[in-house]
């Protein structure tokens, strides 16, 4: 299991929660009563359900207590539990209006059977709404993949890692065969930074952590450098010494019929 931080993770939350706020953008349901955040974090997408939705019971679930103890502290407000979206979910009751989940389920396999399951959560006329980061091909992870397999690294991850995030063929034809009531849409997030220690800094918080929490203390550092040594080539400054940080995502909303 991963180590999370909710310290670091919040360092860019305004960046990481427009995600969040554009997929709640594109919920049709206007008086939804019981709403659902799966792998809410810090509860900064929940805020943001809740802002919405002021009348609905809401509900943030994560699988990190770093997580959720930020999330109760910050917004006391708001219902926060412990639950494990990969177990079987015996702990919710169901019944939502609107099941929705921001930047979790990359971490999750078999998106096959959790679609399903998650779906089943949902009340008739309910809403799956759903984000993951899509930017495997983006040079950071390229870079991580590199390094990881590379002589220098690779006698500390004996496995290459693995990625659940299915293409949006294969979410297609998942949510095919459940309801005929889908939308897939990829996203580019263009995120300004100030400088490269910055982009470094964003992932500490989410793509690095399977890879610093494998590596003895003294190592960590060496590999964040041999990491930040390659985004210093693949990520170019821009005239006023800033740097585009491209960062695609994707989208998909399902009703339940």
């Amino acid at each position: 299991m991963v180590d999370w931080s909710a310290s670091q993770y919040l360092k860019f939350e305004r960046q990481r929660t427009q995600p969040a706020i554009d997929l709640v953008n594109r919920i049709g349901l206007s008086n939804p009563e019981k709403i659902l955040d799966v792998g809410c974090g810090p509860g900064n997408s929940t805020r943001v359900l809740k802002n919405r939705y002021g009348q609905a019971r809401v509900t943030g679930i994560d699988n990190s207590e770093n997580m959720l103890e930020k999330a109760r502290a910050d917004h006391p407000d708001i219902e926060f539990m412990l639950c494990d979206v990969s177990g079987d979910l015996r702990e919710l009751d169901g019944g939502y209006d609107i099941v929705f989940s921001n930047a979790c389920l990359q971490w999750v396999p078999d998106h096959g059977t959790l679609i399903g399951k998650l779906m089943n959560l949902l009340i008739k006329d309910g809403v799956l709404a759903v984000q993951v980061p899509y930017n495997f091909s983006e040079p950071v992870h390229t870079i991580l993949d590199d390094l990881s397999s590379s002589a220098r690294w690779r006698e500390y991850f004996p496995e290459k890692r693995i990625y659940h995030t299915l293409s949006p063929g294969e979410y297609f034809d998942i949510l095919a065969d459940i309801t005929p009531d889908f939308e897939i849409w990829e996203t580019v997030y263009y995120h300004v930074m100030k400088s490269h220690e910055n982009i470094m800094e964003w992932y500490r918080g989410t793509g690095l952590r399977p890879y610093l929490d494998v590596l003895p203390g003294e190592k960590k550092s060496e590999f964040e450098q041999d990491v930040l040594g390659r985004l210093i080539e693949a990520y170019p400054k821009q005239k006023n010494g800033e740097i585009v940080f491209r960062f695609p995502r994707l989208f998909f909303t399902a009703i339940a019929r």
